[in-house]
């Protein structure tokens, strides 16, 4: 019985797994691919499609750290301090899940419009956000802020701070408690927030179009050349060939973080 409810627990989770992601992959590998692997190759290469790759890239090179920094110093600051407004900071993490990225493009675009609070004074300094890789990266960092903090929080809650009360008392200071003790026990919670911040940041979508103008070799990154590939031009084959190549990366992600994983427990393993 007990075997019986296993595999047909297994069976379920399978075929939830294969209708929402097995099969629309397989179909995107398949319409990539299917006339050749030339036609694919001189689409991901086309100028354009590079220019938006190149663009995402950067937008994750200065999203990414900014935003794991920011994860595990107020994963730290929530986890080890007590103070006024505690409970409001840690629901405020929350905001770009709660709701949608469409509206966070919306807010950016009140905010930092001409008519904005902040638009004109930036303006008036030559800093222009909206239509701007500047505002592709407000937009992104936006929308991908929680996950190192969602990640890292239960971690450093679970482990408590009983071995930093320790080093303390012995006379470590703050960075050394935090390289030597902190950083060893939150390694894989940083390094599982930072893979779903690099994935969130190079697959958003909603907040990037509103405050970027979606303009052609400046504005566009990958997704809204996809957008743009199959609603626009109606190039087909560039849409698919373009969501492949983001759906790569992020695989690709993934793959190095499940290895790094692998190979930590194989040295456990062998130092037990």
């Amino acid at each position: 019985m007990k075997n019986t409810s296993k595999w047909t627990l297994r069976t379920v989770v399978m075929f939830y797994l294969a209708v929402l992601i097995g099969l629309p992959v397989t179909f995107l590998v398949v319409k990539a691919f299917g006339h050749g692997f030339g036609p694919f190759w001189s689409e991901v290469t086309q100028p354009n499609a590079l220019g938006a790759l190149k663009l995402s890239l950067e937008v994750a090179a200065i999203a990414v750290p900014v935003n794991a920094l920011v994860g595990v110093g107020a994963a730290l600051l929530i986890a080890r301090h007590n103070f006024v407004g505690k409970r409001v900071l840690d629901t405020v993490f929350d905001v770009a899940i709660a709701i949608s990225p469409i509206i966070i493009g919306i807010a950016l675009v009140l905010a930092y419009s001409k008519i904005g609070w902040f638009g004109a004074p930036l303006a008036r300094w030559g800093i222009n956000v909206l239509f701007t890789p500047l505002g592709i990266v407000l937009a992104t960092m936006s929308v991908s802020l929680p996950y190192v903090l969602r990640s890292i929080l239960p971690v450093l809650l679970e482990v408590g701070e009983d071995q930093e009360q320790a080093a303390r008392t012995l006379g470590a200071g703050r960075f050394r408690i935090f390289f030597q003790l902190t950083l060893p026990a939150i390694r894989w919670a940083v390094l599982y927030g930072v893979t779903l911040t690099i994935a969130r940041t190079l697959g958003e979508f909603g907040a990037v179009l509103v405050v970027s103008g979606n303009i052609t070799g400046v504005t566009q990154t990958l997704p809204i050349y996809i957008f743009d590939s199959w609603d626009q031009r109606f190039d087909v084959l560039g849409s698919y060939a373009g969501a492949l190549v983001l759906a790569l990366i992020s695989i690709g992600v993934l793959a190095i973080l499940a290895a790094l994983k692998r190979r930590e427990k194989n040295l456990l393993v062998d130092l037990a």
